[in-house]
């Protein structure tokens, strides 16, 4: 349906244009789509879930989409315009995924966008294969049993790299399990601020805030928070008044593992934008003083607004470049934990775009990274003291192969279990047969994490 003149952006029409951006631009779809949603005020709150629902669901599916697509368009969809492909991938994701939306409705959105990007030729064309797709469905996928590598790639969209890492690494069955876990929607997570509330009152405090949100106790992290139907945690009072913070479970298992102490002085090695570096201090009741560094100022000055909303005033903000050493690398730490930059496949369903971008050949460029980052920040650990080391991803090259390696270069470190963490964390439940912890999507509702933790002997 047409809207009228003067009318401000649909939400198909938003939608496209942060798929642009993304596949244009290689923009990151989260801060795209957080500033076209800033821009589109006028939208409902419907359609603004609309837009995050097609932005998301086209990025996790698009190689389904592509394949359906292809499969009745006789010269295929690659040589099309980019605008007339992404107006053809938001019809179909609605058309195969969004039972709710008619198809006539997503067909003609379609088509109009395609008159605009291409003339009534290509509207044409994107009629004709739209309609077919709507009436004949996908093509059939392969057999999951049967052909496992295959199915990733058609149904979950993997690239083959990709398909034949998770089945090198995982049992089939769990490489099924965590890429169907990847193309659903991630939950909001939040952290309770304890040095605020308990995670028991913010429950109730969210609860009261949006009656029709579906909230629950995380079983894995001892503060989370697992939310759906729960869009703009930034516009409760629960947040205003600094009483949590967004974190998955993943990423405060991996605090946790860590841990903290009132009258420790600690390293966030990787600080991004502080939610470790809250944690921490949390977890330490706002008594230990935690040096925070990353590489982006911008970051900073993001954990710098954080820690003030959270009402933490034991941190110690600065800029540095990891992979080189450290300007002052005495030992004076009593923890330190890098979590460290990484292929990010363990972040797949909040990160679709990466699907597109990530290759094989970059694991071995990212694992010399992290050892390098590794022997930067480790002769800063006090003798007895502890580096955890975290990655969200599950492949053994920037896993276990970083921990072996490093344990070689460096004698005076050796591993841990999880349980000398001590704390709430079912840490047996979340061990791995090497005695690392791992978080799982279909498992635990969390990104995928690996994390160890390493020792310091206690004499030099």
């Amino acid at each position: 349906m047409s809207r009228a003149a003067g009318a401000g952006p649909s939400a198909r029409d938003v939608a496209r244009g942060v798929l642009g951006r993304v596949e244009r631009d290689g923009a990151f779809a989260g801060r795209a789509l957080a500033a076209a949603l800033d821009r589109a005020r006028a939208l409902s709150p419907e359609d603004r879930a609309l837009v995050t629902e097609l932005v998301y669901g086209v990025l996790r599916r698009r190689a389904r989409i592509d394949r359906a697509l292809d499969a009745y368009a006789r010269s295929g969809t690659a040589a099309l315009e980019p605008a007339v492909r992404i107006a053809l991938r938001v019809a179909a994701y609605q058309i195969l995924f969004l039972d709710r939306i008619p198809d006539y409705a997503a067909v003609s959105d379609a088509v109009e966008a395609c008159k605009s990007a291409g003339g009534r030729g290509v509207a044409g064309f994107a009629n004709a294969l739209l309609r077919r797709l709507g009436r004949e469905g996908e093509p059939p996928l392969p057999d999951a049993a049967a052909a496992p590598a295959a199915y990733l790639e058609a149904a979950i969209g993997f690239p083959g790299w990709l398909a034949r890492l998770a089945l090198d690494e995982l049992p089939a069955a769990d490489a099924l399990a965590f890429g169907e876990a990847t193309v659903l929607p991630a939950p909001v997570t939040l952290r309770a601020n304890t040095v605020r509330i308990s995670r028991d009152d913010l429950l109730a405090r969210l609860a009261g805030e949006r009656p029709g949100a579906a909230l629950a106790a995380s079983a894995v992290a001892p503060d989370a928070v697992v939310a759906r139907r729960f869009d703009a945690p930034a516009a409760t009072a629960a947040w205003r008044d600094g009483l949590c913070a967004v974190q998955d479970v993943g990423a405060q298992v991996v605090a946790e593992l860590c841990g903290a102490a009132p009258g420790e002085r600690i390293l966030d090695a990787c600080a991004g934008n502080g939610g470790k570096t809250a944690h921490l201090l949390a977890l330490a009741g706002d008594r230990a003083q935690v040096d925070a560094l990353d590489v982006a100022p911008a970051k900073l000055e993001e954990a710098r607004r954080t820690l003030a909303r959270l009402g933490l005033r034991g941190a110690r903000l600065e800029a540095a470049d990891l992979t080189r050493p450290l300007a002052d690398p005495t030992p004076r730490y009593h923890r330190v934990l890098l979590d460290a930059p990484c292929s990010g496949l363990g972040v797949l369903r909040r990160h679709p775009e990466a699907l597109l971008r990530r290759t094989s050949a970059e694991l071995v460029a990212l694992a010399a990274q992290q050892r390098a980052m590794l022997a930067a920040v480790a002769p800063a650990v006090l003798p007895g003291g502890l580096l955890a080391y975290a990655v969200c991803t599950f492949e053994r090259q920037e896993c276990d192969e970083v921990v072996a390696a490093f344990l070689r270069d460096h004698p005076r470190f050796t591993r841990e279990p999880a349980s000398a963490a001590g704390g709430r964390v079912p840490w047996a439940a979340l061990t791995d047969g090497s005695g690392a912890v791992r978080t799982w999507p279909q498992r635990d509702d969390a990104d995928a994490f690996f994390a160890v933790r390493l020792r310091a002997r206690g004499t030099e």
